[in-house]
């Protein structure tokens, strides 16, 4: 059977996915076509299960059989694709005759006791959970009842199965009476677990790796290990105090690991009476050692050479001088005190510290799962790249994108990942990213935004890391998901923050330069109601800020060619608003070109422009087509609302004052003041509302603004708007027009423009 990958084999797995391939491009590997299947799977689990209507947990259906290697794959990949086991989807495991599984890995995992005995009942193999925190102590009888095959088990941060609860200050952790019941284990590992001195471990005779980080030993005595004989490696980081043990660890002399590491010694804690000496006593006694932590401790000395050390060999800490001529694997020196890894003569082949990039990088690879040491050396690695120093990227984006998945609920870890990940996305190579690379880069980006969403920092820094992509091009597959987050920055979040600028920012963006469908999910997340409630605060404070126009931006782009939304906006009170902006803030221009441009697209939907048909309504439209605000542009948008109502015909013009003959002079005469090579702060990605107008003989005036618009589209950006009018029967709608008796002689004349610039447009070259 193949077993659980130790802690080398994890880190060679890690430094090796983030890649700098032969074209200079830096990337991940694809999906391969079995992950692809898996995905899918995930995503759709009906393809194998349905829901039971009973208790609305997860079942196979009846005819399925799913062989112990896939089931343990589908378990990673449903974790790897952003989904959260919970016990609704551990039922689908829950005949162990149909479904098999050996080796679990449950990470960030909301199942409880009853989930859990689900997959104990398989008598795995190998178990490893972190950030489980619906399990409790009350499930430690899984292990006796369950363990007996275990080879591996792993209880890492908030797995309570052998905690009564978190410590804290008001209620100390209390010690599980507890044994383990699991005769073949070979690795155990064990997070802040108290450790009680009738606790035995001298049944376990196949143990080589045991880690007990952060555990505490209530009269509990490591003497308890020398019965074990083949113990190679044993951890003991956040362990404190040792110094009393240190005996019993001297009698393990098969050790080839060995970390003795302390996270922080501002409270004293790893600081030894007599550093050289002990760490020298270690050396003796421990002879096939090979790695080595004593990160946070004073036990590399104080670098001050003696003439005893200078006799014996030549190594700047005075312990280690027995290991000059047999150089250790690895050393960690990370916060160490009197800068330890900063000194020259270092017997270690690789060393973790934090006195310049490699240091740094090799911390963060074999920190993978010490969130709160891991977080400062993303901290380090901060700097480097703030500063333009980190040249091996490759690496650092691995060790960060690691540390950031694996850590997911650790807020500090998201934080310094993100604001790391600001940097490097921000630096001269990242038109190097390759896409596997840049959505990875993403999707870590928001489950750490999800997760955290309530932090302003997070957000902050994952809104200002996503302004670096392209978009939409680049956020397009995880668009529904970063919408629910900008919102949520937009609306949630302090009034006139940065986080809600820059969120505001963003989500304008995206509803600028996405199609219908999208623009729909926009609208049915409640993006206009969310834009008229950030107006209607302004209003009533009479701030007027950017937050106040890219709202009516964003409105503005979403209700484009989007009926649906455009009729949310007037449900809103939209027109209530709007006329109380133009009275409130009558001296922004920008203000005023996007609100006009939002009702242009409103007076394109058919149903909806009798209620635009009020007395108020129309003289404000027809005040506005003698503005000169923002060049053409608010003038251009009343004359299109204007034209839209007007060719629903006399019957439907329904205001005595103004008359619709007078409105439509008044909007003739401003379009022949408008320069046809104007430049324009609009796009259209369809002609279709224009060319209905061109239609329009009843009303030749409507069919004026028509042609006009064609006209100066077609003159001002000819590649982009002349082969639109081609592809949507624009020419022979205008040979029509042309041809018609009713149109005035201006408008054939523009229609004229419009066919002469198109045809004399240079065609593409056609590829032989």
């Amino acid at each position: 059977m193949k077993e659980p990958k130790n802690k080398i084999e994890i880190f060679l797995e890690m430094s090796g996915k983030v890649r700098l391939k032969a074209n200079g491009i830096l990337d991940e590997d694809p999906l391969t076509l079995q992950e692809i299947v898996y995905k899918y799977i995930c995503k759709y689990l009906d393809v194998i299960s349905y829901r039971s209507e009973k208790d609305q947990v997860r079942r196979l259906y009846d005819d399925i059989v799913i062989p112990n290697d896939i089931c343990d794959r589908l378990l990673d990949a449903y974790q790897r694709f952003n989904r959260h086991i919970d016990d609704s989807l551990v039922h689908l495991f829950e005949d162990p005759n149909r479904t098999s599984l050996q080796m679990v890995n449950l990470r960030n995992s909301t199942i409880t006791s009853k989930g859990l005995e689900i997959i104990m009942r398989h008598k795995l193999y190998s178990l490893s959970m972190w950030y489980c925190d619906g399990i409790t102590a009350q499930s430690n009888h899984l292990l006796s009842r369950f363990g007996e095959n275990l080879r591996f088990l792993e209880l890492g941060i908030s797995s309570h199965l052998l905690q009564d609860a978190e410590p804290n200050d008001a209620k100390p952790s209390e010690p599980i009476d507890f044994q383990f019941s699991c005769p073949h284990l070979r690795k155990l590992v064990l997070n802040n677990v108290v450790m009680h001195q009738r606790l035995q471990f001298a049944h376990l005779v196949d143990l080589n790796h045991l880690d007990l980080t952060s555990c505490t030993l209530v009269n509990f005595s490591l003497d308890a290990l020398t019965f074990l004989p083949h113990l190679h490696t044993l951890i003991l980081f956040n362990v404190w105090p040792i110094a009393n043990q240190l005996h019993a660890i001297c009698c393990l002399h098969n050790l080839r690991t060995l970390d003795i590491s302390i996270s922080s010694s501002g409270n004293g804690h790893g600081t030894y009476d007599l550093p050289d000496q002990i760490l020298e006593m270690l050396m003796e006694n421990l002879p096939n050692l090979t790695h080595l932590d004593i990160s946070g401790t004073n036990l590399a000395g104080n670098g001050v050479a003696t003439k005893e050390s200078n006799i014996k060999h030549n190594s700047d800490i005075p312990g280690l001088s027995t290991r000059t001529q047999k150089p250790l694997q690895f050393l960690g020196l990370y916060h160490t005190a009197h800068w330890a890894c900063k000194r020259h003569d270092i017997p270690a082949k690789e060393i973790a510290g934090d006195a310049n990039e490699k240091q740094i990088l090799t911390a963060a690879r074999y920190y993978y799962d010490r969130p709160v040491l891991l977080t400062r050396v993303l901290n380090d690695l901060y700097h480097l790249f703030r500063f333009e120093n980190c040249k091996d990227i490759h690496t650092a984006l691995d060790v960060v994108l690691t540390a950031m998945d694996r850590h997911l609920k650790f807020k500090h870890m998201q934080i310094s990942g993100s604001a790391t990940l600001f940097y490097i996305v921000k630096g001269r190579d990242r038109s190097k990213f390759g896409t596997p690379l840049r959505n990875h880069i993403i999707s870590t980006l928001l489950n750490g935004m999800e997760t955290h969403i309530g932090d302003d920092t997070m957000l902050r820094n994952g809104y200002l890391t996503l302004t670096q992509f392209q978009m939409p091009s680049d956020v397009l597959f995880e668009y529904e998901r970063l919408i629910k987050i900008l919102l949520y920055g937009v609306s949630k979040t302090e009034q006139e923050g940065f986080v809600q600028r820059i969120a505001i920012y963003l989500l304008n963006t995206l509803a600028c330069q996405v199609d219908g469908r999208q623009k729909l999910f926009l609208g049915e997340l409640g993006v206009v109601n969310v834009m008229l409630t950030l107006i209607k605060d302004r209003l009533i404070r009479k701030v007027f800020d950017d937050v106040m126009e890219v709202a009516w931006s964003t409105m503005w782009n979403v209700t484009d060619e989007t009926a649906i939304n455009c009729r949310r906006f007037l449900d809103g009170r939209g027109m209530e608003y709007f006329l109380r902006c133009l009275n409130t803030f009558p001296d922004h221009e920008e203000l005023l070109r996007n609100m006009m441009g939002l009702l242009g697209n409103v007076a394109e939907v058919k149903s909806l422009r009798p209620k635009l048909m009020t007395q108020e309504f129309i003289k404000v439209f027809a005040f506005l087509l003698d503005s000169i605000s923002d060049g053409i542009e608010v003038s251009y948008n009343a004359a299109g609302v204007l034209a839209h109502i007007a060719s629903d015909g006399q019957e439907a013009w329904t205001v005595e004052s103004p008359s619709r003959n007078d409105v439509l002079q008044r909007m003739v005469k401003a379009i022949e003041r408008w320069n046809i090579k104007s430049e324009r702060n609009i796009n259209y990605r369809s002609f279709e509302p224009i060319l209905g107008l061109v239609r329009c003989y009843e009303t030749p005036e409507c069919q004026h603004w028509a042609v006009w618009a064609l006209a100066n589209l077609t003159q001002v950006y000819p590649e982009k708007y002349c082969q639109l009018v081609e592809q949507e029967n624009g020419i022979q709608i205008l040979n029509e027009l042309i041809n018609h008796p009713s149109p005035y002689h201006e408008i054939k004349k523009i229609a004229y423009m419009v066919i002469e610039q198109c045809s004399n447009r240079p065609q593409p070259m056609l590829e032989g």
